[in-house]
């Protein structure tokens, strides 16, 4: 029961960091939150993702250019991730699961940087066509979401979360 525990402690004190600390993330534990990504579940264990690491230092304009709030490029790292959609697995009737696997991918990503002591801020909201052109993101991977990885400069906000009796069905809808 402790594992479970903690695993819930840390999902409560993860939050949406809004400032960054300019401290480095050691390697350690930017190979440790990396690792994470590595071992995500994924549909098929196709893995249809690739994440790319960017260290912001001297490259705040162009940054800029794909999310203009000030936290995208503050922390020390910024992570996007990608999927392959040519690479994941489809469903009978033709769903592909590259969004799936990569959501799961960056959640493993959040929790292991929070366990770790670093922040991060999920990032959808961004010009995918600067992302494309600053990255050299090819043609069949498509950006779906960054995070920046650093210490955080804030504290965390109250969370407003539904009850689990507005999000939850048993037996039928």
């Amino acid at each position: 029961m402790k594992t479970f525990e903690s695993f819930v402690d840390l999902a409560r004190s993860r939050y949406s960091v809004q400032s960054f600390k300019k401290s480095p993330v050691e390697d350690e534990k930017l190979s440790a939150v990396l690792d994470a990504v590595r071992l995500a579940p994924t549909a098929a264990n196709r893995q249809p993702f690739r994440f790319i690491v960017i260290r912001t230092a001297g490259k705040e304009e162009e940054l800029r250019r794909i999310y203009a709030r000030s936290f995208f490029w503050e922390a020390p790292l910024l992570i996007c991730a990608c999927t392959v959609p040519s690479e994941a697995w489809k469903r009978s009737d033709g769903k592909n699961y590259s969004d799936v696997d990569v959501a799961i991918a960056i959640d493993h990503l959040t929790l292991a940087a929070a366990s770790l002591g670093l922040g991060t801020h999920w990032v959808g909201a961004f010009d995918t066509g600067a992302a494309r052109e600053v990255l050299g993101i090819p043609g069949d991977a498509e950006p779906v979401a960054f995070t920046p990885l650093g210490y955080p400069a804030d504290r965390p906000q109250e969370k407003q979360r539904k009850g689990v009796s507005e999000l939850v069905r048993y037996e039928h809808w």
